[in-house]
């Protein structure tokens, strides 16, 4: 039951190749805004591009204050109200789209990549890109991208219906020149309380787990254990298409301070499903249907 009727384009995998090199080369600032249903959320975003893999602010401008400094090997997130460093290290360093250019070619198997219409966003020209999936485990997307630079400046999720789940848009966006100032620390975080998440990698078929059955387009990217509660090891397991990605999370129950809740769940176009097994919480969240 395929939703795609359309042949992808050489054009169209082109375009993707571009929008990656642009997140990895470019340095830029802007503010964009995300919305999820009725939530809207604005930020600030500064990139200086490097040799190391980048680094990266972010500084959401509405509701708690909370700026979040990230390098290829770790996240710093600053809580002001409650003079809270939390650090974590990079699982997985990819930004979205989480696509490796060697990865482009492959997505063709599950989606259906075509050109759609030019559109000016936040004052640059831009073309769009449509990723139309094969099947009913993954949602589409439709980016913008900066005709010149290849700078994703929009995107959308949409479910089977066309209906937009998510997006994000730039409403300001300068490229190039970032002082590396703008990307320190808050000044006063100076003797704020340092919380670090113990992650380390695992291979969590040595304590006997497996997934019985693996989704079709999807790989295991990474396998780790990390402290959350009160020292309560928890393992995940994060498995992506190259552009959706799906967490699994095995939890042990005793221990746990709230009732679990069974079930489904969702929010925008992320999907949560809890179930007991084996005296353990497994929960699967993930932007799939």
């Amino acid at each position: 039951t395929g939703w795609a009727q359309a042949q992808t384009t050489p054009e169209a995998l082109d375009w993707l190749r571009k929008i990656y090199g642009a997140t990895e080369k470019l340095s830029y600032t802007g503010t964009f805004v995300y919305q999820q249903g009725d939530r809207t959320e604005t930020s600030r975003i500064t990139r200086l591009a490097d040799a190391a893999g980048g680094t990266e602010k972010l500084e959401v401008l509405d509701g708690a204050p909370r700026e979040i400094l990230r390098t290829r090997d770790e996240i710093r997130c600053y809580l002001p109200e409650s003079r809270t460093v939390k650090v974590d290290r990079r699982s997985d360093p990819r930004a979205f789209p989480a696509l490796l250019p060697e990865q482009v070619a492959g997505l063709t198997e599950y989606y259906v990549v075509t050109l759609g219409e030019m559109r000016r966003i936040a004052g640059f020209t831009c073309q769009a890109i449509v990723l139309t999936p094969k099947d009913d485990l993954r949602y589409g997307y439709r980016l913008w991208a900066d005709a010149g630079s290849g700078m994703l400046l929009k995107a959308q999720t949409f479910d089977r219906d066309g209906q937009t789940m998510e997006q994000f848009t730039f409403t300001h966006l300068e490229i190039g020149n970032v002082p590396r100032e703008r990307l320190r620390p808050p000044r006063a975080a100076q003797g704020w309380h340092v919380e670090r998440a113990g992650v380390a990698p695992a291979d969590l078929s040595l304590s006997g787990w497996s997934v019985s059955a693996e989704l079709p387009g999807f790989r295991k990217i990474v396998e780790i254990r990390r402290m959350l509660r009160d020292a309560q090891p928890v393992a995940q397991m994060v498995y992506s298409d190259g552009l959706a990605a799906v967490s699994v999370f095995i939890e042990p129950m005793p221990g746990r301070a709230e009732a679990a809740r069974i079930g489904i769940s969702s929010l925008g176009a992320v999907n949560v499903y809890t179930r007991e097994v084996a005296n353990h919480l497994v929960t699967v969240v993930g932007e799939a249907p």
